[in-house]
């Protein structure tokens, strides 16, 4: 008779972990670069933005979230390549997006100040 694996409950907690984890270094290294950056007003600073210090909290961020994701389908029923198949290309696609809008907007600081990223000033 089939049996069924158990669910990976300690990968989905641990995709979720590293996930957060990684966010809150990608957040403190993202603020502490642009406040530099509003200080000496180099185009430098922002240039190494984009760099390892950022890429490497930015690929925990991917990963973890890959892992969370496809942990989570297979407690759901999906077979475990399924799951991966289905959320590598999801969880690449959706992070090369993120990378590049966030290459956009960091030209867009340099080119005009925090003014060019003023939401409110299009109502």
């Amino acid at each position: 008779m089939y049996s069924f694996a158990e669910p990976p409950y300690f990968l989905l907690f641990a995709g979720l972990f590293a996930s957060i984890t990684s966010g809150l270094a990608f957040e403190s290294v993202l603020k502490q670069s642009v406040q530099m950056w509003s200080k000496n007003r180099s185009t430098r600073i922002l240039a190494n933005l984009q760099g390892m210090q950022l890429l490497l909290p930015f690929w925990g961020i991917a990963i973890g979230s890959c892992v969370f994701l496809s942990s989570g389908m297979e407690i759901f029923g999906f077979p475990a390549q399924l799951a991966y198949l289905i959320s590598v290309p999801m969880t690449a696609g959706t992070a090369g997006l993120i990378w590049s809008q966030l290459g956009k907007i960091l030209v867009q600081l340099e080119q005009g100040g925090s003014q060019a990223l003023d939401l409110d000033s299009f109502v």
